[in-house]
């Protein structure tokens, strides 16, 4: 059997004539026609002004720089999340803060958002900005943050990398703040190998992004520069990829979140495995599969079932190691912790790709089933011998 991956990518016939396209036509570098009809199209289901960029940790990147983030600054992020959802904040000398999720989503938790910067505000240093993150597929509670937000004078950016096509109370995920940034990293729904997107709601931001992703070369025949910029833009190649990529997002989001309930309803039987919690204000696209174990009640543990499928040749992995546990940030603030910690130490992404098998999603099921038998047998086992 080959192994199955986490989250591979799903390419079809659209993609490869777009990028054949390009090829044929010579346009390989940072400019042509599938930038400027990706970029079109992008705009057309957000709704707001887009810029395709290299990454999405480079559209956080300029869009924490549109917010005015510099050295010594606060920016405040959810501790549970990927660190590339941190690491533009360090780019610019910001320091960062971290908050506790909420167990209902696993998303940054309002309540404690709220306290926080009520305490800053009493201090008389507010910080800077909130970075804000739709965790595996799901939006964050984003009224109570903008209102909260908004009364104490925080900018917000939204990190929608895990997010295109995710919904809340009806709208995209990435379009409710200022700004949002995406990623078409090469395991996301849709990818572009590697790239990303900015949105804002001030097209002037979105252009200046665009000059800020092209090193900030100044009209004319100089190379000139009076700031500075970055090499950030997206190649016209994989722009071709984006086109047909976004043409069958629906598709893939139905695919991923069919992925999803197909391993809830094999393991309905199985108390104490439980698929991330669904919010009810939006559509959680399901990313990733992504289950918390309870392992005094299922009877192995969240390590002993990405073991049992690894011997299997089937990738799994933890959810997140949450920022105020990464080495990198010791010391670093933290509001609360102990749910980013228990989704951590608990979580476990299953495979989810949009064009994995039936038979391969049943070899996953049935070895994780198979663990927990096997588990939950050891465990009368040693109750029968201490009995």
């Amino acid at each position: 059997m080959s192994r199955l991956y986490l989250s591979v990518p799903h390419m079809g016939e659209g993609e490869l004539g777009y990028v054949t396209e390009a090829f044929s036509t010579n346009w390989l570098s940072t400019v042509g026609p599938n930038l400027e009809a990706f970029e079109a199209a992008f705009t057309a289901r957000m709704g707001l002004p887009s810029v395709a960029l290299a990454s999405g940790t480079a559209a956080i990147h300029l869009g924490l720089r549109l917010l005015g983030v510099g050295p010594g600054d606060e920016v405040i992020c959810p501790s549970l999340t990927f660190i590339a959802s941190v690491n533009p904040a360090l780019y610019l000398g910001a320091r960062p803060v971290f908050i506790d999720s909420t167990p209902d989503s696993w998303n940054l938790d309002p309540a404690l958002l709220d306290d926080f910067l009520s305490k800053r505000r009493r201090e008389g240093r507010v910080p800077r900005a909130l970075i804000v993150v739709h965790l595996y597929g799901q939006s964050a509670d984003m009224d109570p943050i903008l209102e909260t937000c908004a009364r104490h004078g925080v900018a917000v950016l939204e990190d929608a990398a895990e997010a295109v096509g995710t919904l809340y109370k009806g709208r995209p995920a990435g379009t409710l703040a200022p700004i949002g940034a995406y990623s078409f990293n090469g395991n996301k729904i849709i990818t572009t190998s590697g790239g990303g997107m900015l949105v804002a709601h001030d097209k002037a931001q979105v252009d200046l992004v665009r000059f800020w992703s092209q090193q900030a070369r100044d009209p004319g025949i100089a190379y000139e520069h009076t700031q500075m910029g970055y090499n950030y833009r997206m190649s016209n190649v994989l722009a071709g990829m984006g086109r047909g990529q976004l043409e069958v997002l629906d598709q893939r989001v139905a695919r991923r979140r069919a992925v999803a309930f197909a391993y809830a309803e094999a393991f309905k039987d199985l108390e104490g495995l439980s698929l991330m919690p669904q919010a009810s204000y939006g559509l959680h696209t399901n990313w990733l599969s992504t289950f918390s174990v309870d392992a005094a009640t299922l009877g192995t543990d969240r390590d002993a079932l990405i073991k049992a499928l690894a011997a299997e040749d089937i990738e799994s992995r933890p959810v997140w190691k949450p920022m105020h546990l990464q080495p990198l940030f010791a010391g670093v603030e933290c509001v609360g912790g102990a749910v980013a910690e228990r989704c951590f130490f608990n979580g476990i992404c299953l495979p989810s790709s949009t064009n994995m098998r039936d038979d391969d999603q049943a070899r996953v099921i049935e070895t994780v089933r198979r663990t927990v038998a096997r588990g939950r047998s050891r465990s009368r086992s040693v109750s029968d011998a201490s009995a």
